[in-house]
């Protein structure tokens, strides 16, 4: 099933047995914390693998600098960065318990370039704006809060993307405003099926074209109270 659901995404299956391995490691520790809400072996491969895979085939991520924005259990950071050795990796979870596991999985993957930071993105972006090619969040957040989280880790001329169900249309057009102020452009989002499924998902997409002002992002407390 993995296998055929890269190759139906047009990507290369190097990578199968990392995934087949890092699949074990989730297992065995979503037993003792809540790491993941799914835990059937095939909607694992569908719901988190191909549906983070497939993100390579809407974007070139080769020899990109990626941060993955509440990670959580690894997606779609870790499976990018398995399917595309290139990539230059850091996973971001505010969960130290997550970012605990992150790291048994690349140590057990020997994933050495992967940087597992434990840490909140608006205290992380102090020290790290703008030093990412691309800022990538499966997060449940309304898009305007990843929005301000994001685009200030992003370089001019990266990109934000969030990853989104196709309902989503209200929520991106109250980005808007979001968006326009922190030195974003919205391009087109991009709408793909997860193969295996009749699932289909959005990769919402923002162009930084501008330096994001210095005071956001705001306190995360400002933020979820008062989105821009």
């Amino acid at each position: 099933m993995l296998q055929e659901g890269l190759a139906q995404l047009g990507l290369p299956t190097d990578g199968v047995p990392d995934l087949i391995r890092y699949a074990g490691l989730l297992a065995e520790w979503n037993e003792v914390m809540d790491l993941t809400a799914i835990t059937d072996p095939a909607d694992v491969v569908r719901l988190h693998f191909l549906d983070s895979a497939a993100l390579l085939s809407l974007e070139d991520f080769r020899g990109k600098r990626v941060v993955d924005v509440g990670t959580g259990a690894g997606f779609p950071g870790l499976p990018l960065r398995i399917l595309e050795p290139s990539v230059r990796l850091t996973l971001l979870d505010a969960q130290n318990k997550r970012v605990n596991f992150l790291r048994e999985v690349c140590r057990t993957l020997a994933l050495e370039d992967v940087e597992c930071v434990h840490g909140r993105a608006e205290e992380f972006a102090r020290g790290r704006r703008g030093a990412f090619d691309l800022a990538v969040s499966r997060a449940v957040a309304y898009l305007p809060v990843l929005a301000e989280l994001c685009l200030p880790l992003v370089k001019v001329g990266g990109r934000f993307l969030a990853m989104k169900s196709v309902g989503s249309d209200e929520e991106l057009e109250a980005a808007g405003h979001a968006v326009a102020l922190l030195g974003g452009q919205m391009e087109e989002p991009r709408d793909y099926r997860i193969p295996g499924t009749g699932i289909c998902h959005r990769l919402v997409v923002v162009t930084k074209t501008a330096q994001t002002p210095a005071k956001y992002p705001r306190a995360f407390a400002k933020i979820k109270k008062d989105p821009l």
